[in-house]
């Protein structure tokens, strides 16, 4: 498809991953307020949040059948303009009732374009014949970055949290629009099944997935913890560690694709898994904080190109529509994100952390192990 190879498709593509990072970010420093406002305990706070995590499972599993149909543009303006228009409801949600159902909607807008724009990004590097991956979900990154921080800043000028959210709502609606007429209207579209069970190369690409996004579900929620419980550093500096590893992502993003375009997706693979494996040996044996930092900053640079690559061999793989394998590793990996965190904490009850987290060293053993066989139909030429 040689319209796909355009600037203006690729802006619109960039501008689909900032406003789904941007929306989620958004969430965050509101969490608070809503306990506050509803007057819940943290037990009844987690089923609400839960809300939002069924919503994306199910919107992402539709997506993928959806879009084989449809094609991808329908659903990233759905998800798109669905993000702006429930954020301002997650703000004033009255009731335990009524927030659940705005998060269950927030979570199906969220899963909706997540899966959609992988979609769109993988036709639109197809067209373009060099690497473009990376570069798309550092715009997730910068959009988790952005979203965050302007939330966080309103609301320290004092600003109510309606107000917040229609002036971060006003700002993606602006996106949108402007991706609205530079989307590809027949992305993805075809008429083969719209539902297959995933098999073959995709399970495995799932599989890798979900260690990938558990590693970083993991160093958000138990990385401070880590560093806390070695003594390393104080319950103020905690955060620390994951600053430099969220740094570290975005950074190995923005230049993932000169990498990639250099090396291949084999050898990101295996190089980028034992740069990750190498931070968590130096994390876990680190003797001062700074040694520890340095950690997660290996951690972040490796495991930065993975998912990426993940995502364009499941364009290349050719045992399941490309929308159905997209689907299948987002939702796989949204899965490691929800689920795999919980599971670092039932290991860590048993074990410690620093057994859970050595467990986390060995799972990323797997992308270096499966780094051959999940790219072995690919055209392995670096650029000269």
């Amino acid at each position: 498809m040689s319209s796909a190879d355009r600037p203006a498709t690729r802006l619109a593509t960039r501008l689909a991953f900032l406003v789904a990072g941007f929306g989620i970010a958004c969430w965050a420093p509101l969490v608070p307020f809503a306990k506050t406002r509803l007057g819940v305990d943290d037990g009844v706070l987690g089923l609400l949040l839960l809300s939002l995590g069924i919503g994306s499972v199910v919107a992402m599993l539709l997506t993928g059948i959806v879009s084989a149909r449809y094609g991808s543009r329908p659903i990233i303006l759905a998800g798109g303009f669905g993000l702006a228009l429930v954020l301002p409801l997650l703000a004033v949600a009255s009731s335990p009732a009524t927030l659940a159902l705005a998060l269950l909607a927030f979570g199906a807008a969220l899963g909706s374009i997540d899966v959609a724009m992988n979609i769109h990004a993988v036709e639109v590097e197809r067209a373009a014949a060099r690497p473009l991956m990376s570069g798309f979900h550092a715009l997730f990154s910068i959009g988790g970055f952005a979203g965050s921080a302007l939330m966080t800043a309103l609301l320290s000028l004092q600003f109510g949290t309606l107000a917040c959210t229609l002036i971060c709502s006003a700002l993606m609606l602006i996106a949108m629009i402007m991706t609205w007429p530079r989307l590809l209207r027949n992305a993805q579209a075809q008429d083969g099944p719209l539902f297959v069970l995933p098999h073959g190369s995709v399970l495995l690409l799932a599989l890798l997935g979900a260690i990938t996004f558990l590693v970083e579900g993991a160093m958000l929620d138990w990385g401070a913890l880590l560093v806390i419980g070695a003594g390393l550093v104080t319950e103020a500096q905690g955060g620390a560690g994951y600053i430099v590893f969220s740094i570290a992502m975005t950074m190995g993003r923005l230049g993932g694709d000169a990498i990639v375009a250099r090396i291949g997706d084999r050898a990101t693979l295996l190089w980028g898994s034992l740069i990750a494996i190498a931070g968590f040996v130096v994390l876990l044996t680190a003797p001062v904080a700074a040694v520890a930092i340095t950690g997660f900053l290996l951690i972040g640079f490796g495991a930065s190109n993975l998912v990426p690559v993940l995502f364009r061999r499941a364009a290349r793989q050719t045992v399941m529509p490309t929308g159905l394998a997209v689907a299948a590793i987002t939702t796989a990996g949204y899965a490691g994100i929800l689920i795999g965190p919980a599971g670092v904490g039932f290991v860590a009850h048993l074990g410690g952390l620093p057994m859970a987290f050595w467990l986390l060293a060995a799972l990323m053993g797997l992308v270096t192990l499966t780094a051959r066989v999940v790219t072995a139909d690919s055209r392995q030429t670096a650029a000269s």
